[in-house]
C-alpha cells in the first residue's frame, strides 16, 4: 500500500473550470451515462479533457433500468461544460465490445490517460437492505456480472493500454470508504470487490507507473436518489422533510471534481490502492461542489450519523478491531512490532 494519504490542503475553494489542467489529455468514462458516472464525465469535461462516454444507454435505445438518461446526454454536457464529449454505445459485460472501444480510443487520439469504470453503480439486482436470508438470489448472477465483472473486463484493456504508454490513472467507483459497502451481500460483495481490484491494480501497474484507486461519493444526490426523496435539483432540500441528512449530500459533480484534481496531480501515483472519498478529494483540492459549497458528508457521518445508530458504531468498532488485527498480522509477518503490544492474540 503507498505511504502517503491525502492531507487537508490550505488550497482555497475553487472551481476546475477556472482552469483547463486536463487539456490534451484522453478519458473513458465507463457508466457514464447517469450518477457518479456523469458527473465524473462532466468534471473531466471542465477540465478540459477528451472524454468518451459508454455505456448501454443511447437515444432510441432507452436504459433498460427504465432512466431517460442517456450517453449522448452526458457527451453533450462534458462538451458544454468545455471539453469535447464522444458517446461510445458499449456493454461492459462483452469483452470484444471493450476491446474495440480502446481499439478505437487509441487509433482516434493516440493516447490515454483517465479510465474511470462507474458501470452498474445502481443495478436494481444490488438494491433493499436485507439480511442474507432474505435476500433475493435470482438477479444475483446477472448484477455480479455487471456490476463487478465487467470491470475486471474493462481494467483488463485499460491496464494494457495505459501499461505500454507509462502513464494514467484507473478509477473504480465503488462505496462507502471502509472495506464493506452497500445494504446487502450481494452489494456488500460487488462494492468490496471493487476496492480489492483497485488494489490489485495498484500493486501489478506501480512498476509501469499507472495509478489505480477506488473512490466513493458521500450521500450521493443522483437522478435516481432525486426521484426517490420526489424533489429535483432545484428544490432538493425539500428531501430534508424524509430524510435531514439529505441536507448534507452532493452531486455527482462533487466526486468528479475530485477525480479530475486528482488525475491532474503529478504525485497522483502516491494515493495508487487507496480508497479515496469525495470529501477527502474535497478537503486536499479545496473543491467545491456545482452551487459553490464546500461538501463534507465524512464529518456530517462521524459527528451525527455514527452517534446516532448504536447498530452501526458497534459495527464499525468491530471492523476497526479486524484491520487492525490484519495490520499487526502483517507487522508480524515483516518482523515488525504490533502498534498495540497489550494486543491480545487475534485468530
Amino acid at each position: 500500500m503507498p505511504a502517503r494519504r491525502p492531507k487537508p490542503s490550505a488550497v482555497p475553494a475553487r472551481s476546475p473550470r477556472t482552469s483547463r489542467p486536463l487539456a490534451g489529455r484522453v478519458a473513458v468514462v465507463a457508466g457514464a451515462t447517469r450518477g457518479a458516472g456523469r458527473g465524473i464525465a462532466r468534471a473531466l469535461g471542465e477540465a478540459g479533457a477528451t472524454v468518451y462516454c459508454t455505456g448501454r444507454s443511447v437515444r432510441g435505445r432507452p436504459s433498460p433500468y427504465g432512466r431517460p438518461e442517456t450517453i449522448d446526454d452526458t457527451a453533450d454536457l462534458v462538451t458544454a461544460a468545455g471539453g469535447t464529449g464522444v458517446a461510445v454505445r458499449v456493454d461492459h459485460t462483452v469483452e470484444d465490445e471493450v476491446r474495440a472501444l480502446f481499439a478505437r480510443v487509441a487509433g482516434e487520439t493516440g493516447r490515454l490517460d483517465v479510465v474511470v469504470d462507474s458501470v452498474a453503480g445502481e443495478d436494481p439486482g444490488l438494491g433493499g437492505w436485507t439480511s442474507v436470508w432474505d435476500t433475493d438470489l435470482a438477479q444475483g448472477p446477472g448484477a455480479i456480472e455487471r456490476a463487478l465483472f465487467s470491470h475486471v473486463i474493462t481494467a483488463k484493456h485499460a491496464a494494457a493500454a495505459m501499461k505500454a504508454a507509462r502513464r494514467g490513472l484507473i478509477v473504480e467507483v465503488s462505496e462507502g470508504d471502509m472495506l464493506f459497502g452497500g445494504g446487502n451481500v450481494l452489494a456488500d460483495l460487488v462494492k468490496t470487490g471493487l476496492k480489492a481490484l483497485a488494489v490489485h491494480l495498484s500493486e501489478e501497474l506501480r512498476t509501469h507507473r499507472v495509478a489505480a484507486v477506488a473512490v466513493t461519493p458521500g450521500f450521493l444526490r443522483s437522478e435516481s436518489m432525486l426521484r426517490h426523496f420526489g424533489v429535483t435539483e432545484d428544490n432538493w432540500r425539500d428531501g430534508a422533510a424524509r430524510d435531514p441528512n439529505f441536507l448534507e449530500s452532493e452531486t455527482p459533480l462533487f466526486l468528479g471534481r475530485g477525480v479530475a484534481a486528482l488525475a491532474a496531480d503529478r504525485r497522483v501515483l502516491e494515493q495508487s490502492g487507496h480508497v479515496l472519498s469525495s470529501w477527502e478529494l474535497g478537503r486536499v483540492y479545496g473543491i467545491v461542489d456545482e452551487d459553490g459549497s464546500p461538501r463534507d458528508w465524512g464529518r456530517h457521518w462521524q459527528k451525527q450519523v455514527v452517534p446516532s445508530m448504536s447498530w452501526l458504531r458497534s459495527g464499525l468498532e468491530r471492523h476497526v478491531a479486524w484491520l487492525d488485527a490484519l495490520a499487526d498480522r502483517g507487522r508480524d509477518q515483516l518482523g515488525v512490532a504490533p502498534r498495540r503490544a497489550d494486543r491480545s492474540a487475534q485468530g
